[in-house]
């Protein structure tokens, strides 16, 4: 079977949890493939994800390991096995690959926490916003461009809507609710869509004051992904080429206490409703 040209986050990190548990055990590459039938060439493109592992394999590989963690070996299982082909499949080689990870990502979530500062969450946008956002970019883009990300953010919202919706909790900084990226009709709007969505009970939204004092966290924007175990956590944070999938333990650990941080410094959730509430009024 030919290498994957394009794996998915999903596979990638599946071979990076293979890779870390080959590492742990003190053992190399070539060292390995024999085990498999395999040769170490093959065994560096399933640990880069561009290559496919059954189930059976995963196990055997696990075994030799000698890893004992029964959670984080069926949680590879089911990664491995998985072959099914989501939604935003559809929008494959019409949209970046990096918006399609981003949205297998959500979709495999057992929760999801976001802090934003300089727009509202993506997952809560109006198509008017959404517009206004990507819009924005220079070069500008073309309307064969423009539609399909703004209609691909709007699916994203599946994961607040369907039958077992994810968690969603968003730390939103009110600066970003205030920033006018269209005109004060599409402000408006917005924010009764957020209003919305809250008393839905499809969000969790907590604000930042833009007058809480000692609160210096106003460039800390991200995405925590829960996964099926901590182990298996995930961070998204916009970076100057793309979106970044941070996976490492010390980071991931680095993040929680961030999110726990500006925790602190948000409104209550009722306290927060009641927030954006006033804001519409002022609009």
């Amino acid at each position: 079977m030919a290498p994957r040209s394009q794996p998915t986050a999903r596979q990638v990190r599946l071979g990076t949890e293979l890779r870390r548990l080959r590492e742990a055990a003190g053992l190399k590459a070539r060292e390995v493939a024999g085990l498999l039938s395999s040769t170490s060439a093959q065994m560096s493109q399933v640990e880069a994800g561009l290559a496919g592992v059954s189930e059976e394999r995963v196990r055997r590989l696990a075994a030799h390991y000698a890893c004992a963690d029964e959670r984080l070996i069926e949680a590879l299982v089911t990664m491995a096995s998985d072959r099914s082909h989501g939604w935003w499949e559809q929008y494959r080689g019409t949209l970046p690959t990096v918006f399609l990870d981003v949205a297998e990502t959500e979709h495999h979530a057992t929760f999801l926490r976001e802090v934003v500062t300089s727009h509202v969450p993506g997952l809560l946008q109006t198509a008017d916003y959404a517009r206004a956002v990507f819009g924005y970019m220079v070069p500008e883009l073309p309307d064969s461009e423009l539609e399909p990300r703004i209609e691909h953010r709007m699916r994203r919202r599946v994961v607040l809507e369907r039958g077992l919706p994810v968690p969603y909790e968003t730390i939103v900084h009110e600066a970003a609710l205030r920033i006018l990226v269209s005109d004060r009709r599409t402000a408006h709007a917005q924010l009764l869509e957020v209003l919305r969505a809250i008393e839905e009970g499809q969000v969790t939204v907590r604000v930042v004051p833009l007058a809480r004092e000692g609160f210096a966290g106003a460039g800390i924007e991200m995405m925590y992904v829960g996964g099926p175990l901590p182990h298996l956590d995930t961070v998204l944070r916009d970076a100057p080429h793309g979106t970044a999938f941070i996976d490492a333990e010390s980071q991931l650990a680095r993040f929680r206490a961030l999110l726990n941080k500006v925790g602190k410094a948000a409104l209550p959730p009722v306290e927060s409703r009641d927030f954006i509430h006033r804001m519409t009024k002022e609009l």
